[in-house]
């Protein structure tokens, strides 16, 4: 068990659209240590304006230098966000590199429904959970099986409201903040509002899905699905190869095309939170007709994704944490991108030519290995909308960064083991090489859209 330390002095940075940084800083008091806060939105500076707070209000451009200042000035141990990949935050992990203070991230968790992840420097590319098969075994022997039972339920409607909420305050009200990026793909009063006819039309869009997905099951032919992510998720811009996803999607129809039997079937879907801006349709219509497969491909916008993966010969997908869940359910999956349970004996390591006729099934023995090292070392149960999934979070996240428990026991491997890799891809992995995806992200849509 590791030992608690002296007193710490917590800076947090940006968090989810919940007060949850401002109740981990509340435990981490009673405990008697020191938190602080910038306040980089106006949306931040409504969820936590206590005397802690500091605002920030000049460019992305001048925040290294004005971190990097407040940092030694204020003798800060500890910095703490959500999302490492959030231009803010990535800049802040490159200055306490080299200050050599410590950073943890978290996010949503990938032993998802009630999980929040919460790593050292951060997630995917960054991630410093070991990709080594023997070690985490050997990490995860002692520990005791994970409990997945749900206990921290909060209704989509909630989640929803706390984020569009957040991210329309900042829109409209940026006179408060004129300098602050938000770093969203598609503009907040854009995006929401496209995805209203898709939440009207939800029922039917499932229900013409589950017909499909029944009539795959039924003609027992082998298929293979690819769970499309959202475009604008940071896991897909910032730990993938791709300016877009179009791209993952042409690299899967010309390999399939080439190397999967004549009477295997690809089935395509659609996230079911799509915002409803990109034309998935006639991106997937034109790939298929290119590549000659336009009768072998199956668009699907709704329906029971776990129904499709337990039927499939196959998943694949950039990076998604629905690979994981796959795996859980005996799917063979192949990772396109970065992802941090793209392991040995979890998912394909074959090259993509050669998963559609051999793909590769999970071991049940790696899973749970992986399973016990995650839920111990990198997840805690809770959630960042209810009081009492955020409460017990910010409980176990508090004692983690009082105890130096954070990827403990075993989890923690350095330098971060999925870097090489990520570098080969091009992916970025420092603040300077990320301001460059982000304006070529910019280009890329508007030639898209155009």
């Amino acid at each position: 068990m590791p030992q608690e330390t002296q007193t710490r002095t917590v800076l947090f940075l940006q968090g989810p659209p919940s007060d949850f940084p401002r109740v981990v800083a509340n435990e981490l008091e009673a405990l008697g240590h020191r938190t602080l806060r910038i306040n980089l939105s106006l949306s931040d500076w409504l969820l936590w304006h206590d005397a802690r707070c500091t605002s920030y209000r000049g460019s992305l451009t001048a925040w290294p230098a004005f971190l990097e200042a407040y940092l030694i000035e204020h003798g800060v141990t500890d910095i703490v966000f959500y999302q490492d990949r959030f231009p803010y935050h990535s800049a802040a992990i490159e200055i306490a590199g080299r200050l050599g203070l410590r950073t943890v991230a978290y996010e949503n968790g990938y032993l998802r429904p009630d999980w929040i992840t919460a790593e050292l420097d951060g997630m995917s590319a960054r991630s410093l959970f070991p990709d080594d098969v023997g070690a985490i075994r050997e990490a995860a022997s002692v520990l005791a099986p994970i409990d997945l039972t749900v206990r921290y339920r909060h209704p989509f409607w909630l989640e929803a409201v706390h984020e569009v909420t957040f991210h329309l305050v900042n829109a409209f009200l940026f006179l408060f903040w004129p300098r602050f990026t938000q770093d969203k793909f598609y503009h907040p009063i854009f995006e929401y509002p496209a995805m209203v006819p898709r939440l009207v039309f939800a029922r039917r869009r499932d229900r013409n899905a589950n017909i499909l997905i029944a009539d795959l099951i039924e003609s027992r032919c082998p298929y293979f699905v690819f769970p499309l992510q959202l475009q604008s998720d940071y896991q897909l811009r910032y730990n993938a190869q791709y300016k877009h996803l179009a791209e993952a999607l042409d690299e899967v129809f010309a390999s399939f095309a080439a190397n999967a039997h004549l009477a295997a079937q690809l089935v395509i879907k659609i996230h079911p939170m799509d915002q409803g801006i990109e034309p998935w349709g006639r991106i997937v219509r034109q790939l298929a007709r290119k590549h000659r497969i336009k009768h072998r491909v199956h668009l699907v916008d709704g329906g029971h994704l776990v129904t499709l993966l337990e039927h499939a010969s196959g998943a694949l997908m950039v990076n998604s944490t629905t690979g994981l869940h796959a795996v859980r359910l005996g799917c063979p999956v192949k990772i396109l991108g970065v992802a941090v349970y793209d392991l040995p004996g979890l998912t394909c390591q074959l090259p993509l030519d050669r998963f559609w006729r051999t793909p590769q099934a999970p071991d049940a023995g790696v899973y749970d290995a992986v399973q016990r090292l995650m839920g111990h070392a990198i997840q805690i149960q809770g959630n960042f909308y209810t009081a009492e999934g955020k409460q017990a979070a910010a409980r176990e996240l508090a004692r983690r960064l009082t105890q130096n428990g954070v990827n403990e026991p075993g989890a923690c491997m350095r330098p971060a083991p999925r870097g090489d890799k990520a570098r080969r891809l091009g992916i970025p992995m420092t603040f300077t090489q990320e301001m460059q995806v982000r304006g070529r992200i910019g280009r890329w849509w508007r030639a898209w859209r155009g």
